[in-house]
């Protein structure tokens, strides 16, 4: 998959407000990841409508997914996002990655 492949499904899977609300309740779980009936219960959905969202998060490569005995846990990917977020600063700003960043930080430590 190219680089703009992987960044346009990437976008597209985080441009729907279910699987968007999914995967900001998952890099709040961090490393644990979080079982889908409590991603659901999180986000007051039934967990049949919530299937196919997850699906496509794993799909994006933003999410994992591992059987945990009867329990299928999913966890955000932080290389991923990090790529991603990569791809559009460094690619999206003109050349000029600088300009993409909150004023008085820097690229290379992202502090002040």
């Amino acid at each position: 998959m190219t680089e703009l492949t992987e960044t346009l499904k990437q976008l597209s899977a985080l441009g729907q407000e279910t699987r968007l609300l999914a995967f900001r309740v998952l890099m709040e779980a961090g490393m644990e990841g979080m079982p889908a009936g409590s991603v659901a219960e999180h986000l007051q959905v039934t967990p049949n409508k919530l299937s196919g969202h997850l699906t496509i998060l794993v799909q994006s490569g933003l999410v994992s997914v591992q059987r945990e005995g009867r329990h299928m846990i999913y966890k955000a990917e932080p290389d991923a996002v990090n790529r991603l977020l990569s791809m559009l600063v460094d690619n999206c700003c003109h050349g000029r990655p600088e300009i993409c960043l909150p004023a008085g930080t820097t690229r290379r430590t992202g502090t002040k």
